[in-house]
């Protein structure tokens, strides 16, 4: 189960606490606070005293070591200097991005508006791909050294038996679920056998269309939070959407682009439905193990009922088929 501490630290963030901690390295808030969309942290527009307002994030407790929050932080700034439009924390007067205050950890960003991109544009995913492109040329020179890998253990294995250990599946679910979690790892596994051996890079990890902010200069990436190792394609397929043939175009359209400025394998293609499959079982360990935030009923009510297990169960049966297809290749 989710950590009391958590939850305890969590309940204890006011708004006074959040602009005392802004105080406390220098920014200096006007009292206007705003909680923006996030669950796995907590996340604000802050209005500021003097300049345009800030995003502030307290990193939600126990889930990053701070050299691995640090390791995120230096992999932005590394895109910042390749001239990649995406959202760095802020080097503060006291030399640091990373801030500490009666407990929270936490960091300032610039804040940056945009529009969700229109992913039905041939332009506008090409454009997106040349610049997952360049983020992939620099997440390449380098490993993460505390940041872990995107993989079957990670995303598959080790969420199943969390799930499987505790109390969140009904008992009259329990057998089907774990029978049909056991056979979509089987396929996950066959797919990542015939994709044979991937390089791995750091990613942006979470590269959805939430993420991309787009203005009329172009895309900008945003929430590099779950950055972590793996395939490049990872941080493609969730840009994917629609009918296969819809989605065979707009593949081809991305890495019309990405292959402007890195290589990319279409043995990885291979991974594509797997990857969706790891995504879907570690989003439902990802809620178990948050449940004891109050953020986390009241946002997903339906989570921990019968009807959303089942449902689950239906999912799997259906990835567990698409798995067995032919993988998408590109125009």
């Amino acid at each position: 189960m989710t950590d009391s501490t958590t939850v305890f630290n969590f309940a204890g963030l006011s708004p006074d606490t959040v602009l005392d901690a802004l105080d406390s390295v220098g920014l200096y808030g006007d009292g206007r606070l705003l909680a923006l969309n996030s669950y796995e942290n907590r996340v604000y527009q802050v209005g500021m005293e003097e300049g345009p307002p800030l995003v502030a994030k307290f990193y939600r407790p126990q889930r990053w070591s701070d050299e691995a929050i640090l390791e995120e932080h230096a992999f932005v700034n590394e895109l910042v200097g390749q001239e990649i439009p995406v959202v760095p924390a802020m080097q503060l007067s006291n030399g640091r991005s990373l801030q500490e205050f009666q407990g929270f950890r936490f960091a300032a960003f610039t804040r940056h508006g945009g529009r969700a991109p229109e992913l039905d544009n041939p332009d506008t995913l090409e454009w997106l791909g040349r610049f997952i492109g360049r983020i992939h040329a620099v997440g390449m020179q380098r490993p993460f050294a505390y940041r872990p890998a995107l993989n079957i253990a990670t995303f598959g294995e080790e969420p199943r038996d969390y799930l499987l250990a505790n109390d969140f599946i009904p008992m009259d679910v329990l057998s089907s679920y774990k029978s049909t979690v056991d056979l979509a790892l089987d396929g996950v596994r066959r797919c990542f056998d015939r994709a044979g051996d991937i390089r791995q890079l750091r990613l942006h990890g979470d590269c959805h269309v939430g993420n991309v902010l787009w203005t009329d200069a172009g895309p900008h990436f945003v929430d590099f939070d779950d950055s972590r190792s793996g395939p490049a394609i990872q941080d493609l397929w969730m840009l994917l959407s629609g009918e296969r043939g819809e989605m065979v175009r707009q593949l081809s359209d991305l890495l019309a682009g990405y292959e402007s400025f890195c290589e990319f394998e279409q043995r990885e293609l291979y991974l594509i439905e797997a990857l969706r499959t790891l995504r879907l079982i570690h989003y439902s360990a990802w809620l178990a193990r948050r449940w004891e935030d109050p953020a986390f009923p009241q946002a997903f009510p339906w989570f921990n009922t019968q009807r959303y297990w089942q449902d689950r169960i239906l999912e799997l049966r259906e990835q567990i088929a698409l798995m067995d297809e032919p993988p998408l290749w590109p125009l």
